[in-house]
């Protein structure tokens, strides 16, 4: 693992999942250009970690900050070890409509689709 400051950390998000996005950040009056989507692993769900997602104003000073082409995705330094590579999705179905993560790090997960195990 490198040791620069800025450590790259790959996070896709589709462009269904940034349309969701950007119709959140316009409903809490964030601006693009400066704020943006956290994406952050907790400790907790059905398999070790969980998934969070929260509109913020602005990075905070230790963020890795991931360029989506007109909004950006802030990942803090504890998460970016679980989250690189990460695949963001937004899905409807009759079960309710979503986002949805796709993980290459994940060793094992659960029906929730929004824990999983390292």
């Amino acid at each position: 693992m490198s040791t620069m400051n800025q450590p790259e950390v790959m996070v896709t998000v589709t462009s269904v999942a940034s349309a969701e996005v950007k119709k959140f950040m316009d409903q809490e009056g964030v601006d693009p250009a400066k704020g943006g989507l956290r994406v952050s692993v907790q400790p907790g769900g059905c398999s070790g970690f969980k998934y969070g997602l929260l509109i913020e104003d602005e990075p905070a000073e230790d963020d890795l900050v991931v360029d989506q082409g007109g909004w950006n995705v802030f990942v803090d330094p504890f998460s970016a070890q679980y989250i690189n590579g990460v695949t963001i999705d937004y899905v409807s179905s009759m079960q309710g409509s979503g986002f949805t993560f796709k993980n290459p790090n994940s060793t094992g997960g659960c029906g929730c689709g929004s824990s999983f195990s390292a």
